[in-house]
């Protein structure tokens, strides 16, 4: 394909835990108060450093440390992951958090944070030689909150750590994603930033500027589009395996501030695989909510970790809405920052949700399927078929390694980790089988 096309994603898990940590001397747990929260600041990040705790010697192994925060009230956030200093160094151990809701002023159950975060750009890539990277557990979506504590557990020294088994300079990110578009449904919109101009005009094929949305398209149709916007001689039977073009909710439509990112978009050559995954976010969330947590994401992404911008390629949510990630191109082979050494030519679908043990939704495998079958479509993939792609290096294959693997993939195919949960991994199967029957193979 040669004026068009994508890349692929990483996401990750979390499980129970109690950790047995103390707080500082002299802290004590804020108590609830339900005076009304304060007004939101729209698209803004609370980064407040750990400290240390102290920790039972029968409950923590000797080479540990403990790290945390003290119950507090802070502005208003919805969505918190931890980072540190050092891009290349991995927190082996534990987090938990706990919020107060920003409605009633009651602090929630102890959450656990994904502390092991593989949705990762490649050692080397622009997103890491930006010189901003740091590390970072997987965020957690938490909804409307006002108060925030934190206490983190290493499990002894490994790597790259400091040498109390803590990675150095953790903190606390909390982020507010700001308010969604004032109109919901906006067919396009005339007033455009440059940024906003660059990030839709890559979708031009598709839909006008500054468009919410990429609407579905039928079989036939998509097929003639296909061969019109890649410069193909011939009639739609020149691209007879293609799958219907599925709606595609723009970033425009989800509310993403262009001036975050970095200008440039990056691409790859074509796209040969799709990484499916969970993002760890909680399954605690409403379709409605979904625009805010993209703008969390996004935010925690590139302010947070200091990636050039959101990681995967496209998101999935429970209701089976397909939403477009890193800017690009929806058609594109863009190079996201999801699948640690095979984010060149693949592209990444985050299903947004924790699928280790809940099963994934009817509609979100469904629509993992629409949108394989019309993306692998443009490339000429075989979403049934075998790939072999050259790994970047990972805990599981070797730099340089050629790796065979199905097209569609799970982030566990590519790398030791859970993601994208065992009960979503589980029907990756039945969406192979799905997207090529939608591609009329």
């Amino acid at each position: 394909m040669r004026a068009l096309l994508a890349s692929s994603i990483g996401v990750a898990c979390t499980a129970a835990l109690a950790l047995p940590l103390a707080l500082p001397s002299g802290a004590t747990a804020a108590h609830p108060n339900p005076a009304a929260p304060t007004p939101q600041v729209p698209g803004s990040t609370q980064s407040l450093p750990l400290e240390p705790l102290k920790t039972s010697a029968r409950a923590v192994p000797r080479r540990s440390a403990a790290a945390g925060l003290a119950a507090r009230d802070v502005k208003p956030f919805s969505l918190v992951g931890i980072v540190w200093d050092d891009a290349a160094t991995e927190f082996h151990g534990r987090a938990q958090v706990r919020t107060r809701n920003a409605g009633t002023g009651k602090w929630s159950p102890w959450q656990d944070i994904q502390t092991h975060n593989d949705d990762l750009p490649d050692p080397g890539s622009p997103d890491r030689r930006s010189g901003r990277a740091r590390g970072s557990t997987a965020p957690l979506w938490v909804g409307d909150s006002i108060g925030v504590q934190v206490r983190a557990l290493a499990e002894g020294s490994h790597g790259r750590t400091s040498p109390g088994g803590l990675p150095r300079g953790l903190r606390i990110e909390l982020v507010n994603p700001g308010d969604d578009p004032e109109d919901e449904n906006p067919k396009s919109r005339t007033s455009l930033s440059p940024e906003e101009s660059a990030s839709s005009a890559v979708n031009a094929e598709f839909a006008p500027l500054g468009a919410a949305e990429i609407t579905a398209l039928g079989k036939e149709a998509t097929a003639a589009e296909a061969d019109e916007v890649t410069g193909t001689s011939g009639s739609a039977a020149s691209r007879p395996y293609i799958g219907p073009r599925p709606r595609i909710v723009t970033r425009a439509g989800w509310g993403a501030d262009e001036k975050l990112r970095e200008r440039q978009f990056l691409y790859t050559k074509t796209v040969k695989a799709a990484f499916v995954h969970h993002s760890a976010t909680g399954n605690n969330y409403t379709c409605r909510q979904v625009p805010s947590i993209l703008r969390g994401i996004y935010r925690f992404h590139v302010k947070s970790s200091g990636w050039r911008d959101f990681g995967y390629n496209f998101v999935v949510d429970k209701c089976g809405t397909i939403y477009e990630g890193r800017a690009g191109g929806v058609a594109r082979p863009v190079m996201g920052a999801h699948t640690l050494g095979f984010n060149t030519n693949s592209m990444g679908i985050a299903v947004l949700g924790t699928y280790s043990r809940s099963e994934p939704p009817t509609a979100a495998v469904g629509a993992v399927a629409r949108l394989t079958a019309w993306k692998l479509g443009l490339f000429g993939i075989n979403p049934r078929g075998k790939v072999t792609l050259v790994s970047g290096g990972s805990n599981k294959y070797r730099k340089g390694a050629n790796v065979q693997l199905n097209v569609i993939s799970g982030h566990r195919d590519g790398f030791v980790t859970d993601c994208p949960g065992a009960r979503l991994y589980g029907k990756l199967g039945a969406a192979r089988w799905s997207s090529a029957k939608l591609q009329g193979r």
